[in-house]
């Protein structure tokens, strides 16, 4: 076995050679002399100078390789951390136009990242051309994401919500046979993360919404597939539970469609407290506003009389 003195040994005498070629016998005549006071190591004693260094250069050149290999992960970390932070302090223009000097990317996490922020770009836009080159764009994005990484559980649910956001443009019979597809996304999308609370959430408004078609809707629906989307309150009621106990801190959209179900389902007492809970959280986003709005519309056809100060 070789000890660490003879490695150190080699090493050195491996930048000596680097220097020029004609150290090439020298060095050679260097590792025998100092092989030969470890009788421990007769197979070193056999190896020519010209095997070690090339040895020692593939060893070199593969460090360099992992060396390389590491900067550029830890470079597209930071990348992802600082598009990650940006979204969380809801600077949304400032992140797509950060993601779209990546935008010629085949990374499949920074396209699910546009894809989002582009959808919610979309969402904001009171611009109807605009907000509809916007939903195309981010469709376009994650399809792309899901493209380059079939396992990506956040590339499956913008496919899915944003599948359905383009079947928009394009009317009921088109959205309701994009129904099948994203459930589809959705389901995959959990089955790969079983824990994301969004996405849970995401199911159970599909769910919800597919429950809620009225009646000449689901009419439509028969006449044009033998099979249409079918689902119940109940079942979306748990998706949204599921979403709430993987939520450390539960959103008031949350809260509020929770409060919303029950209330479908007849659960008045239950829908009050929900309803309460989400009418009186902080509002710190427009999703915080929306649910603030329609919680507190929704208590006031319960009969429940809002503190003052707070009508909605």
């Amino acid at each position: 076995m070789v000890t660490r003195k003879v490695l150190n040994s080699v090493g050195c005498l491996f930048r000596t050679l680097q220097k020029s070629n004609a150290g090439l016998e020298k060095g050679r005549a260097n590792i025998l002399t100092r092989t030969r006071s470890f009788p421990s190591s007769p197979a070193l004693l056999a190896v020519p100078a010209t095997a070690l260094l090339r040895s020692l250069t593939f060893f070199k050149l593969r460090e360099q390789s992992d060396l390389k290999q590491a900067r550029k992960m830890a470079e597209m970390q930071q990348l992802l951390e600082n598009a990650d932070r940006l979204w969380d302090e809801h600077k949304f223009d400032e992140l797509l136009a950060f993601l779209k000097t990546h935008a010629d990317t085949d990374h499949d996490d920074i396209l699910w990242r546009l894809a989002r922020v582009l959808g919610e770009c979309c969402r904001l836009c009171d611009d109807k051309v605009v907000k509809k080159s916007l939903c195309f764009e981010a469709f376009d994005a994650a399809k792309r994401a899901l493209a380059v990484n079939e396992k990506n559980a956040q590339a499956h649910m913008y496919y899915a919500i944003l599948t359905d956001k383009t079947a928009e443009y394009e009317g009921i019979t088109a959205r309701i046979s994009n129904a099948f597809v994203v459930k589809e996304h959705l389901m995959r999308a959990c089955e790969l993360d079983p824990k994301a609370a969004y996405t849970l959430y995401v199911l159970g408004m599909w769910c919800f919404l597919v429950a809620d078609i009225p009646w000449y809707q689901r009419k439509i629906a028969e006449l044009l597939f033998a099979a249409p989307p079918t689902s119940t309150y109940e079942e979306a009621l748990g998706y949204f539970q599921k979403s709430a106990e993987a939520n450390p801190k539960i959103p008031s959209s949350t809260n509020m469609i929770l409060g919303k179900t029950h209330l479908r389902l007849g659960n008045t007492e239950l829908a009050k407290s929900y309803l309460t809970t989400a009418y009186s959280a902080p509002v710190f986003t427009p999703d915080d506003m929306e649910a603030h709005k329609e919680a507190g519309e929704l208590l006031v056809k319960l009969g429940v009389t809002l503190d003052e100060g707070d009508a909605v």
